[in-house]
């Protein structure tokens, strides 16, 4: 086992390094042993962050028992939730490089020899996956967990009812009374949003794709057992130090597919898409939108969790878990059951005793929701690279679907148009202008999505983006269209009337305009001038590439 660590706490030369690691409080015994970087993005914004200073404790306690020397360092995160529908969610997609650029930058500056990734919500966990991959030294996820559902009328609830209900109340749906009930009650604990959003999405994959401890995707924030996990995350970590393990050992061609089938299975966030091909791009395996399909097309959806349905992550936990859902595809050999994990230990040993707690919140693979999976991708002459769609999340109504434009240059002028009123029954809600490069940033489309669900149009009304949607948007939202319109696309060309025909179980995207018409447009185009002219976000939008290949930096 060679140590890295030892660049700075062995031989006469490395005098000076151990003379300011002892400034830290650190022993001569503990620079003796293995240094574990503990990566928290504990914060007092983050609802999903707030308790990741005890799940850091125990992981750091958990290193120790194991012979190790733990050192916590920082890692930023934003809050979705709280960024959305304003200037703030331009950050969340590009804090993920940013992410991934400091994990590797603190690593790589004080000669960690293995990580322990402490993240919990959306963009931070795959930022801090990729940054593993990246460097390729052993590594290992423990997440803090889902919030619990809340409770409004007797129903579980979590935060996409939040959203909805804001669309409720401007359609007089619901009062001021009833609106403050959900804002009271939608978020009662710490933890990532109890459906089955981004955070949870990304959580439950790091367990799929082996990179966590069974357990984490599912065990609730408040649980006891969450602490116990992290414990025994910090000890997993000794264990892929000793046998040189590393996180490209772990993440490949087999684990990345192995991801995939259970992303279609659990019924994950669409944002599963951006972030397992960014993963995929540093793991040096070509993962591209045809082999998702290929996966979707033959997988099974196993889960309707919230927004998709009415259950939430608690309710997984307690049917089994992620590992259920394996065994379950095991069952019909749709994962490879070969590929090694966090724990040292295959697939196939993980889940070897594993069986369904209990049907309903997952489904026997021979009773499936559907015959494939929660994530579909979409091509056509308007997303000649492709589109994402949670179909899933989709109502059987909406699946196919054809109705006029209605075209916004931004999120914030169709959330206008949507509360006026001014959308209706059959139209196809198009948001252009916010993609990865032209947002810049890709923001999530949460707020229209709700508005039109909580006014009771998710069902008749479809809505089509460069941008992107969060976890917890439902109805027919296809976003991620590549070219973006500040790259060319034609989804740029496209004007207010124009028919759009969406046929998901076709994979098919079209608006009823020729060839020869997008060129007569294109020649009179004018691009919008940026939104973002300084800061790091222009720098992003430079060097940002284009949602089919993960929105990573050049």
């Amino acid at each position: 086992m060679a140590l890295r660590s030892k660049y700075i706490t062995s031989g006469a030369s490395t005098a000076p390094q151990r003379s300011l690691l002892y400034a830290c409080g650190l022993t001569r015994e503990e620079l003796d042993r293995p240094l574990i970087g503990v990566v928290s993005a504990h914060s007092d914004i983050v609802p999903g962050h707030i308790h990741l200073d005890k799940i850091t404790e125990a992981v750091k306690a958990g290193v120790r028992m194991a012979g190790g020397t733990p050192i916590m360092v920082p890692s930023i995160g934003v809050c979705d939730g709280i960024a959305m529908g304003h200037i703030g969610m331009k950050y969340s997609l590009a804090s993920r490089e940013l992410i991934a650029d400091s994990v590797e930058t603190m690593t790589m500056a004080h000669c960690f020899d293995g990580l322990v990734l402490v993240p919990n919500c959306d963009k931070i966990v795959p930022g801090m996956v990729m940054a593993a991959c990246r460097m390729n030294i052993p590594a290992i996820v423990c997440s803090g967990g889902p919030m619990m559902a809340g409770c409004v009328g007797g129903e579980e609830v979590s935060l996409s009812k939040m959203f909805e209900a804001v669309g409720a109340h401007k359609a007089n749906m619901i009062d001021d009374k009833e609106l403050l009930e959900y804002e009271r009650k939608v978020c009662p604990t710490c933890g990532s949003c109890s459906g089955m959003y981004t955070a949870n999405s990304m959580n439950c994959l790091c367990e799929a794709i082996g990179i966590a401890l069974p357990g984490n995707g599912t065990i609730p924030a408040v649980a006891s057992a969450r602490i116990a996990l992290a414990k025994h995350a910090g000890m997993a970590i000794m264990t892929l130090v000793e046998k040189d393990i590393k996180a490209r050992d772990i993440i490949n061609e087999k684990s990345i597919r192995n991801a995939l089938a259970c992303d279609m299975a659990l019924g994950c966030s669409s944002n599963s898409v951006l972030h397992l091909l960014a993963i995929a791009n540093e793991a040096e395996f070509p993962l591209d939108l045809n082999i998702i399909n290929e996966i979707s097309n033959t997988t099974p959806n196993l889960c309707h969790l919230a927004p998709a349905g009415h259950t939430h992550m608690q309710d997984l936990n307690s049917a089994g878990g992620v590992q259920a859902v394996m065994s379950e595809l095991a069952r019909k050999n749709m994962i490879d059951t070969s590929a090694i994990t966090a724990t040292g230990a295959t697939v196939s040993e993980n889940i070897a005793d594993v069986h369904l707690a209990e049907f309903g919140t997952i489904r026997s693979i021979d009773e499936p929701f559907s015959s494939n999976g929660g994530i579909a991708i979409l091509w056509g002459n308007i997303a000649s690279k492709g589109s994402v769609v949670k179909r899933s999340a989709v109502a059987p109504e909406m699946l196919k679907h054809s109705g006029p434009a209605r075209v916004f240059n931004s999120e914030d002028l169709a959330i206008e148009a949507i509360y006026d009123g001014k959308i209706v029954s059959g139209d196809v809600v198009v948001i252009r202008y916010e993609g990865p490069k032209g947002g810049p940033g890709m923001r999530e489309m949460l707020n229209p999505t709700s508005a039109l669900a909580g006014m009771g149009l998710d069902k008749s009304v479809a809505l089509i983006t460069d941008g992107r949607f969060s976890g917890a948007s439902r109805g027919a939202a296809i976003g991620h269209i590549a070219p973006e319109a500040a790259m060319g696309g034609n989804i740029g060309l496209i004007n207010e009337g124009d028919i759009i025909s969406i046929d998901i179980p076709s994979n098919s995207i079209n608006a009823d305009i020729s060839d020869a018409e997008f060129e007569r447009r294109r020649k009179e185009l004018v691009m919008p001038e940026p939104t973002i002219k300084k800061g790091w976000l222009a720098r992003y939008a430079r060097l940002v590439t284009s949602a089919d290949q993960g929105a990573v930096l050049k």
